[in-house]
């Protein structure tokens, strides 16, 4: 039973939204790299087309670009995974491989192509939530 969790970055709203996919709606996912283009026709999103750009697997490690593997333990001086620290500080962390696979939990997405119905109308509890932090 593969499951994922979709957070989808909208530049043109400057929000993001959460979309739980489970089994048939998470399988086009399986075997794509970050920086791959998705439909949105697969998990109920007619019309939008969205872009991975990242994503972490179920212990929290982040996906980077140009790790090949699960989990790997790279020296890194900046970029994803690591904080920044003062100039020319190297830190041995833990990441995830580019493609995704049944061990990721999240995948982070930013859309490319809008649809007909905007992401607001689609999903109106992130904006009753918000309302209600606000209180």
């Amino acid at each position: 039973m593969v499951s994922f969790k979709i957070c989808i970055s909208d530049p043109s709203s400057g929000k993001t939204f959460q979309k739980e996919v489970r089994d048939s709606q998470a399988r086009p996912f399986i075997g794509l790299n970050i920086g791959e283009s998705v439909k949105g026709d697969s998990f109920d999103l007619g019309g939008y087309e969205f872009q991975i750009t990242g994503g972490s697997d179920y212990c929290g490690f982040p996906m980077r670009r140009g790790i090949l593997g699960a989990r790997k333990r790279i020296t890194i001086a900046g970029g994803i995974g690591f904080k920044g620290a003062d100039k020319g500080i190297k830190k041995r962390k833990t990441v995830v491989g580019h493609k995704i696979h049944d061990k990721i939990s999240q995948i982070n997405v930013k859309v490319t192509k809008a649809g007909a119905k905007k992401l607001i109308e689609i999903f109106p509890q992130a904006e009753k939530k918000e309302a209600e932090e606000k209180k």
